[in-house]
């Protein structure tokens, strides 16, 4: 069974996923953009029930204002501010951790897009990689 771990910048939040991570995804949208302070966020998109966490709780902040009309919940360390991870609501099954809070992603390669019609003019995108103008299309969670 793959295993990864992360956790937050101070410390004080860490968590274990236990689940293989196919690859990552980059995500240009405008609100990961201004969440981030960055050209957006790259995540690794794992099934909820496969991440946890070990120590700390995160604070949660609703994003309703995305532009697919679907509220994000973005979890984050209330010491440090270091964005974890993200989910929709209602959940669909799957989280999106940070990557750059995995303690080793070295192995793990940025292998699609999406929100590509709003990344940044000096964002890369490599062209090799899936890229989506919007998001990709989740199934909706079972009832």
């Amino acid at each position: 069974m793959a295993e990864f771990t992360g956790g937050c910048l101070c410390g004080a939040i860490r968590y274990k996923i236990d689940a293989p991570i196919a690859g990552l995804r980059a995500c240009h949208c405008v609100n990961c953009q201004k969440s981030s302070g960055a050209s957006g966020t790259v995540n690794a998109v794992v099934p909820s029930a496969s991440f946890r966490l070990t120590k700390g709780e995160t604070k949660k902040y609703d994003d309703s204002a995305t532009r697919s009309g679907r509220t994000l919940s973005r979890h984050f360390c209330a010491s440090c501010g270091s964005p974890i991870y993200s989910h929709r609501n209602p959940d669909p099954g799957f989280l999106v951790v940070r990557a750059g809070t995995l303690d080793d992603s070295s192995a793990l390669r940025i292998t699609g897009n999406i929100w590509t019609s709003t990344a940044r003019p000096w964002a890369h995108i490599d062209p090799d990689t899936e890229c989506h103008p919007e998001n990709i299309p989740v199934p909706a969670p079972k009832p």
